[in-house]
């Protein structure tokens, strides 16, 4: 039997950070205000000459690099993103060329701040059936580049970096599930579509946020258990918590719903901001450098937002 794995992780971020003060001299607001509607402090935003295949390039060779891989060595490429500009070549395609690789299967998927866990899953399904034997799995948005500077509620959320993951194959009854990406559970809410959007000529990021608010504390709580239960994790068990770096006042109740008591909970946001669908695997990719997480823990990855999608999965850290 074919099983999965996580290998390795990697992160990036570029060099210039935003701070409240700074967002201050902008539009009307200040730190207060920020930090405690949202909790965010500082972001990191792109330059003109940084697209965001560059932030997913960057991540990927760390990736490669962290698992003592060569780009050679990847079949397939998959990019979650809602930030490209282009619509062809695709990010993915663009991230190969970058990093050298010779005929991967390339695609990207838009499923916004759901986005790179739906990736995740698609490569594991891949693996797992035999189309591919080893993905590389990126999330990576520059948010900078829709947001609305003049509109005070959105801009301050935003910020640009990518996460990636290398996603392998390894035989099931061997590793055992202690080294294993668990089974997906994800959905949508297409009747409130409407509530997160990136529309327009140019594209602009807009919200509904009390509604999204109360859709998230609300309802992803027993979604984020049924994704536990499809694993065989109690919510208990779990080490870590890393759900879509959205909010502080999103995250914090809900990982306390989920009823991880003993988990460490990322709060990337704080530092980075809502980087969409590069939430999740570079607040991962920070918490296992910095060594918070051990290697085979259990830790829930729940991703949620656009399109008011959602996907989750327990996966073991590398």
């Amino acid at each position: 039997m074919t099983g999965t794995r996580i290998a390795a992780l990697g992160h990036y971020q570029p060099a210039k950070v935003l701070t409240n003060h700074d967002l201050a001299e902008l539009v009307d607001t200040d730190d207060a205000w920020i930090t405690s509607r949202v909790g965010i402090r500082t972001r990191h935003i792109g330059g003109p000459d940084e697209p965001v295949d560059e932030l997913a390039a960057h991540a990927a060779g760390k990736a490669l690099a962290n698992a003592g891989l060569t780009p050679d060595d990847i079949d397939l490429v998959l990019v979650a993103t809602s930030t490209a500009i282009d619509r062809s070549p695709n990010t993915a395609a663009r991230v190969a060329a970058r990093l050298g690789m010779t005929s991967p299967a390339t695609m990207d998927l838009n499923v916004v701040c759901a986005g790179f866990t739906h990736a995740l899953a698609t490569a594991d399904h891949a693996v797992r059936a035999g189309g591919s034997r080893r993905a590389l799995v990126i999330g990576a948005d520059k948010m900078s580049a829709v947001a609305d500077w003049t509109d005070r509620t959105t801009c301050v959320l935003v910020g640009d970096g990518a996460g990636a993951a290398i996603v392998e194959a390894v035989d099931e009854e061997e590793a055992g599930a202690a080294r294993g990406i668990g089974p997906v559970l994800w959905g949508s809410v297409p009747e409130m579509g409407h509530a997160v959007r990136i529309e327009g000529t140019p594209p602009r990021f807009a919200q509904e946020g009390q509604s999204v608010y109360r859709w998230a504390t609300q309802q992803l709580p027993a979604l984020a258990r049924r994704a536990c239960e499809r694993s065989g994790i109690a919510p208990e068990e779990l080490a870590g918590v890393v759900l879509h770096q959205a909010n502080l006042r999103i995250i914090e109740p809900l990982a306390a719903k989920i009823g991880a008591v003993n988990a460490i909970v990322a709060r990337d946001v704080v530092e980075s901001g809502n980087t969409s669908a590069a939430s999740i695997p570079l607040a991962l990719a920070k918490l296992v450098e910095r060594g918070e997480l051990p290697s085979g823990a259990p830790v829930l990855l729940f991703g949620f937002g656009g399109n008011l999608s959602y996907a989750g999965q327990v996966i073991r850290v590398p």
